[in-house]
């Protein structure tokens, strides 16, 4: 057994201190490697997907699954904005309503995907054409994305966004986790009948 001497007794915060820092580095880093590969947090900014999600509410966005599990019609993203420049920029938060090869018509006020009218509870207000287009061709590796309150969302009806890239998307939103009155998971629609792209049930009407 070693003597007690005070320079043992000196060493001991110098060790516990070490031993402080050792574990938040270690907490930062593993906290960074989830935020960048597998999940991180999201504030919504915007008013465009109302009564989805609130501004002012908090997401957690998967990053992992979708490397194994395309996005899927339906699906709440996370993505920058194509044709944004600088570091500055908010990400949008959208549904994909258009997946690659898709054809997507906005009718009577309404969204046809591969010429099926879809059927969406959860938009609040009626689907409109920004620019007087009604028709769109998803490209390959591309989303068509829209708001939930399709009256005050900029998405892929305006030529400035278009489809997005898939390069452009963050990850997938699956759980509102904040204020604490609002959690719970994300659903994501399911749209039946609607065919495969290229498979259209009807040609889209020429606008």
């Amino acid at each position: 057994m070693r003597p007690y001497t005070r320079a043992l007794v000196n060493r001991r915060p110098l060790g516990c201190l070490v031993e402080i820092a050792e574990t938040l580095v270690l907490t930062l880093v593993i906290f960074l490697v989830i935020q960048a590969f597998v999940a991180q947090p999201y504030q919504v900014q915007q008013e465009s997907m109302r009564l989805t999600l609130e501004e002012g509410q908090y997401v957690l966005v998967d990053k992992l699954t979708p490397n194994f599990d395309s996005y899927s019609r339906g699906d709440i993203i996370v993505f920058t904005p194509p044709n944004s420049n600088g570091n500055d920029v908010v990400p949008f938060i959208k549904r994909v309503i258009g997946e690659p090869g898709d054809t997507v018509e906005i009718r009577d006020g309404q969204v046809v995907v591969n010429g099926v009218l879809l059927d969406e509870p959860y938009v609040n207000s009626t689907t409109t054409v920004p620019d007087g287009r009604g028709v769109w061709q998803v490209p390959a590796d591309a989303l068509f994305v829209m708001g939930d309150n399709r009256d005050n969302s900029t998405d892929s009806r305006s030529p400035s966004i278009g489809p997005v890239p898939r390069q452009n998307v963050i990850g997938r939103a699956f759980l509102r986790y904040w204020p604490l009155n609002a959690l719970g998971i994300l659903p994501t629609p399911t749209y039946d009948g609607v065919p495969p792209a290229g498979q259209t049930d009807a040609q889209p009407s020429s606008q």
